[in-house]
């Protein structure tokens, strides 16, 4: 009972700090709707090898989008790690009566919330840009996946953020992370275009099963069957979450 407390009572803070900071809401928003409109409006009309016949650039684009959306906001969620124990927040929350695996939820929990929400303002917001809506139960399973790549992302911020000390080593090494992340999932082209040497990466990285996914049932159009991106999504999710709570415990009773 405590440990569910703690995880809502975590995930109620993470719900006051996203509302209550408008700006970020905003600048969160800003990257993934100029990449929209620049990338998506720039190559409408352009051929792209691996885009079937019938799906425009725009469409093909947005499933994309939301995963870099998610992908950006989950894994800089480990930072408020970084933020707590700078500000000793993280010394009073690991001196409470509950396990460490129920805090490690908890900032999950509240991570993929506010990630969730800012997926799902982007795809809201592509309607008007030209992108089809899917319709109901095909919303549903998105959402299903965004969830699905905001817990593993948040768990890959949690694994950096509990081996780092400084800020700002943190976002340094967060960038030559999340780029290779977000440029080898096929956000932004087929990965079957990637040269093959390039391909085990590409297969080794949750992002590209959590797009590939998306795109499938948004658009219909997909690598792999969104049953099995799914499997392998929340495979990822489990080693993830693992060893996110392994290193998060580990530091902190160092």
């Amino acid at each position: 009972m405590r440990d569910l407390t703690a995880i809502a009572v975590l995930w109620h803070r993470e719900m006051i700090r996203f509302f209550r900071a408008k700006s970020r809401v905003v600048g969160t928003l800003g990257m993934p709707i100029f990449f929209l409109a620049f990338l998506g409006f720039g190559f409408r009309t352009s051929s792209v090898p691996g885009i079937p016949p019938g799906i425009d650039y725009v469409t093909y684009l947005v499933p994309g989008i939301l995963g870099m959306t998610i992908l950006f906001s989950s894994t800089f969620a480990g930072i408020s790690v970084l933020w707590d124990r700078e500000f000793g927040f993280l010394k009073e929350i690991m001196v409470a009566p509950v396990s460490r695996t129920a805090i490690v939820l908890g900032r999950i929990a509240g991570g993929a919330t506010t990630s969730l929400i800012q997926g799902v303002l982007i795809l809201l917001l592509a309607v008007p840009m030209g992108f089809p809506f899917p319709g109901v139960l095909p919303f549903l399973a998105a959402v299903a996946f965004m969830l699905l790549i905001a817990a593993a992302f948040i768990s890959l911020g949690l694994i950096f953020a509990s081996n780092m000390k400084d800020i700002h080593g943190f976002s340094l090494i967060m960038n030559f992370v999340v780029f290779p992340i977000f440029f080898l999932s096929g956000a932004l082209f087929p990965i079957e275009n990637l040269p093959a040497w390039l391909l085990p990466l590409a297969y080794a990285d949750p992002l590209t099963y959590g797009v590939d996914g998306l795109r499938g049932v948004l658009t219909g159009v997909s690598s792999f069957s969104p049953l099995f991106d799914a499997a392998a999504l929340f495979a990822f999710v489990l080693v993830l979450l693992a060893l996110g709570a392994w290193f998060f415990e580990r530091t902190e009773s160092a």
